[in-house]
């Protein structure tokens, strides 16, 4: 029997924009901030650590004192990497992409997890915490690897922030002020609503595959410059404009031509990122500090003159880039930290889509041709 052509007539092509395609208790915009299970993010990333947040995502409730030390210490005991694992990660090549090695990294972790093909909530909770965990291990060992150097084993006892910026500067003793800046940032970054990763890895879930194959969805859709990407992408355009007298007539030639002005704009928030606003604070700070603040006043300039010109406000990765760049992270892992912080949202996102599932199957519009007949190869 034919299956009846159905065009849809109320079919979106943009981006499925304004689509509601799922209910979500994990996080959402309201009234112009981001909220994480009820708590708005200028509450979360002025008192709460990101551990904290990430039980809060998993568990819908902040920790008490108790629960959150055992948190810490189950996450304490996941951090570490295998001799083995260490091993399998020499052999992948590093002359690509960060994300596209943290992707390949990812799915082989699977291999060491005899969790891996149990999708019961408690062996989902457990391979959570283990990628949690391991996320800034992983993504420092592929900077001590490219350099030809063993990686840095994280500290027992200490947070994922501590430890990324112990293991990334080769096991030094990192500067507390950059510890804290660090941390808030991890928790600025946990989730957002149903962002394009977020969504991935709702999509990779539905159809019941395993939380590692969910994650690596997930990775790959952050990947792109139009996702996680963006945040390394601006900081090659203030380095390619150079000076503080060019950024003004760089906006104006994006604009006459254009061009996407990245870290600027987005989707969902039209009165401005609240995220934006907090990393603003930092951006100027910490740029100061290394002594390089033109790159802060050239964000701050493009910043007012794309509102001033189009209305368009920074998104979390406009201000993120300088941050990180005065933290001395190389460039091309600013998207890595991005999955070390958004980790902790995948997985509840996971969580959420496996116990109240179906399979995602939406319809395409069609816009092609009809009734066309084969004609034998001697006759087209």
């Amino acid at each position: 029997m034919a299956t009846e052509v159905q065009n849809y007539e109320g079919a979106l092509d943009k981006g499925l924009e304004g689509v509601v395609a799922c209910t979500t208790s994990v996080s959402s915009i309201i009234e112009n901030t981001l909220n994480f299970r009820g708590y708005t993010i200028e509450d979360l990333s002025q008192n709460a650590s990101f551990e904290e947040v990430v039980y809060l995502l998993w568990n819908d409730k902040l920790p008490n004192k108790s629960e959150l030390a055992a948190f810490r210490a189950d996450l304490d005991k996941e951090m570490k990497l295998d001799a083995a694992f260490i091993q399998v990660l020499k052999g992948i090549p590093t002359k690509v992409h960060p994300m596209a090695w943290l992707r390949s990294a990812v799915s082989l972790l699977a291999h060491w997890d005899v969790d891996a093909n149990d999708n019961s909530h408690a062996a989902n909770l457990r391979k959570s915490l283990k990628l949690t965990a391991k996320m800034s291990s992983i993504v420092c060992a592929y900077d001590a690897i490219r350099n030809g150097k063993d990686p840095v084993q994280p500290v027992a006892g200490k947070s994922i922030a501590w430890n990324f910026m112990y293991m990334l500067g080769g096991g030094k003793e990192p500067d507390a002020e950059l510890v804290k800046i660090f941390d808030t940032c991890l928790v600025l970054h946990a989730d957002h609503e149903l962002n394009c990763s977020a969504f991935a890895t709702r999509v990779t879930a539905s159809s019941l595959s395993d939380l590692h194959s969910a994650v690596v969805s997930a990775i790959g859709a952050l990947k792109g410059p139009l996702h996680g990407g963006a945040n390394e992408q601006v900081i090659l355009m203030l380095k390619k404009i150079g000076t503080l007298e060019k950024a003004q007539q760089f906006v104006k030639d994006a604009l006459d031509a254009k061009e996407k002005v990245m870290g600027i704009g987005h989707r969902v928030y039209k009165n401005g990122d609240p995220r934006a606003a907090l990393l603003r604070k930092f951006s100027e700070k910490l740029t100061q500090k290394i002594g390089e603040p033109q790159w802060y006043q050239m964000s701050s300039l493009i910043d007012d003159t794309m509102y001033k010109e189009k209305g368009l406000m920074p998104n979390v990765d406009f201000y993120s880039a300088t941050v990180y760049y005065s933290m001395k992270i190389p460039t091309d892992l600013f998207t890595p930290v991005f999955a070390i912080s958004r980790i902790a949202g995948w997985c509840a996102h996971a969580f959420e889509q496996y116990a109240n599932n179906r399979i995602y199957r939406p319809r395409g519009k069609w816009n092609g041709k009809n009734g066309l007949k084969w004609q034998d190869l001697d006759k087209r």
